[in-house]
């Protein structure tokens, strides 16, 4: 079929699927009307602010700039958030008999639909407005601005459509170290940039890199109207073409990507099932787990960890936040050694919706839960699962960070308070699990939440750590207590009260979740299989 008619075909496609998914329920309906909302409003002020910059010296460096880490967003921020675009999965396309050519055409017109393709335009039409001045650079931008999104889309495009059978197999837990590092390392860069480029005292500490960065696509389209304004028609020109041809080569690589997905069998499949089986080993850290359930449980669940793409990714994303953010304020002398406690709070995380991560497979769990015993073994054997990476990674934290800044005295009442934290997200997310299920679908590689899922998502993790912070309040209290007194002499008590009390409460919130658990198996049952 010609990409004439196929192209129309796959743009009603993807309006279709977008209609149908907002009826599957009312929240999803809010929460896409919302994010418009709050999109098309943050789209319009960036716009007037691009406009604004017109006839500023440093304009350009801000544009071009501007549009480099759009482009990274169009390449990364599809992949590894959980509400990305499902079109994005070519191997629903493989039973079609379409050829790739026309394919990569109609589905480049169809990805041009949405909220991101949109938001894009704005910030192209506004970084075309600051920088062109003359008839020659207007014409310029006719061609950069389209250039500039086309360029963005088939770059989110050809990624996904190189990678989805590694983030759809077992080698995608490799993507997945990758994703989180990507995400929580390229959050803390641009913030470290943001402070620098404050204390730097003006734009013109962008100028440097934002001469490099024009002779990118697809900032060197946006680079081009500047040229073009200056009347460097030549390096215009040479501009232009740079990104026309990252579009082509983009468009090649996407198209050899479908072509190879349509017709060569999935290597990763086929090698793992070559794979021959190998007994499970019994010795080292194995043997030094308690006998019993409690064994196989945390055993179960540290497997998780290693092998499930999803959770490692997520694990893998916690522990690179939770080391960057105290970190990287330390080196900017704003930090506080206070700070290594995020590091509890974040790896913390991983404790709610325990059961999710077992998907359909939780009625095999299920079937072995026939009391309130049996349930409290099985969370306190996940807890402690998660304490044989939370407690040395938050202890390493706080010495790392405690080190940079030379506060050494703080190193026990921080520890201490980061037990108490670590402690009570583990008590909230061990009743917030049983309260608040929800399924992980495994169907797709870009979404962490089943439709019509999303409330109890939000309610489990946001209402649990808010529970979290209130149940810490003693330690915290008598932390600052401590301090306004002027007691220094007794500081050192809030690490083993701190981890007592973090003992404690996982303890109780542990006690209390396991009869909601197995009172409500059909529930919890029914929820994490959703997706």
């Amino acid at each position: 079929m010609n990409s004439a008619y196929l192209a129309p075909v796959f743009i009603r496609l993807k309006l279709s699927l977008l209609r149908n998914g907002l009826r599957q329920s009312s929240g999803r309906r809010a929460a896409y009307i919302a994010s418009i909302v709050v999109t098309l409003l943050f789209a319009a002020l960036q716009l007037i602010g691009l406009i604004a910059l017109r006839g500023n010296d440093h304009a350009d460096s801000v544009v071009v700039l501007l549009t480099a880490v759009l482009a990274l967003g169009w390449a990364f921020m599809p992949l590894f958030f959980p509400s990305g675009d499902e079109t994005l999965d070519p191997t629903r396309l493989v039973m079609l008999p379409l050829r790739p050519g026309p394919l990569v055409s109609a589905l480049l017109a169809a990805s041009l639909v949405g909220i991101g393709p949109l938001f894009t335009l704005c910030l192209a039409v506004g970084s075309a407005i600051a920088l062109s001045h003359g008839v020659f650079a207007l014409l310029v931008s006719v061609v950069a601005v389209p250039l500039t999104l086309l360029v963005c889309v088939a770059l989110a495009r050809a990624v996904a459509a190189a990678n989805i059978r590694l983030l759809t197999s077992r080698k995608g837990r490799d993507l997945a170290l990758l994703s989180g590092l990507v995400i929580a390392v390229g959050i803390q860069v641009v913030n470290f940039g943001a402070q620098r480029l404050g204390q730097a005292g003006g734009l013109s500490a962008l100028d440097p890199v934002a001469g490099i960065v024009r002779w990118l696509p697809p900032a060197s389209a946006i680079g081009a109207v500047d040229s073009a304004s200056e009347g460097s028609y030549a390096v215009a020109i040479g501009q232009l073409g740079l990104s026309a041809a990252a579009l082509l080569l983009l468009l090649r690589s996407w198209q050899r990507s479908l072509t190879k997905l349509m017709t060569a069998p999935d290597g990763s499949t086929l090698a793992a099932a070559s794979e021959p089986t190998r007994k499970e080993s019994t010795t080292g850290f194995h043997r030094l787990l308690p006998e019993g359930r409690t064994s196989t449980v945390m055993q179960r669940s540290l497997r998780y960890v290693w092998r499930d793409p999803k959770t490692k990714a997520a694990w893998v994303t916690a522990l690179a936040i939770g080391l960057i953010v105290p970190l990287f304020n330390a080196l900017q002398g704003t930090g506080s050694v206070y700070f290594a406690c995020f590091a509890a709070g974040m790896l913390g995380i991983q404790m709610y919706n325990q059961f999710g991560q077992d998907t359909s497979a939780f009625w095999m769990v299920a079937l072995t839960i026939s009391s309130t015993r049996d349930a409290y073994v099985e969370l306190r054997a996940r807890a402690l699962a998660l304490l044989v990476i939370t407690l040395p990674y938050t202890a390493l934290v706080t010495v790392l960070t405690a080190a940079v800044l030379g506060d050494w005295q703080a190193l026990p009442e921080v520890v201490g308070l980061s037990f108490a934290l670590l402690g009570a997200m583990l008590a909230t997310g061990a009743v917030a699990s049983a309260r608040f299920p929800y399924s992980i679908p495994q169907d797709s590689a870009y979404k962490n939440v089943a439709p019509g899922q999303g409330g109890l998502a939000w309610i489990s993790i946001f209402g649990g750590m808010i529970s979290a912070a209130v149940l810490c309040a003693p330690v915290i209290a008598l932390t600052i207590w401590l301090h306004a007194a002027n007691i220094q002499s007794a500081l050192w008590l809030l690490l083993p009260v701190g981890a007592a009390y973090g003992l404690l409460v996982g303890w109780a919130g542990v006690r209390l979740a396991a009869p909601q658990t197995a009172s409500r198996l059909p529930e919890i049952l029914a929820a994490v299989s959703k997706g």
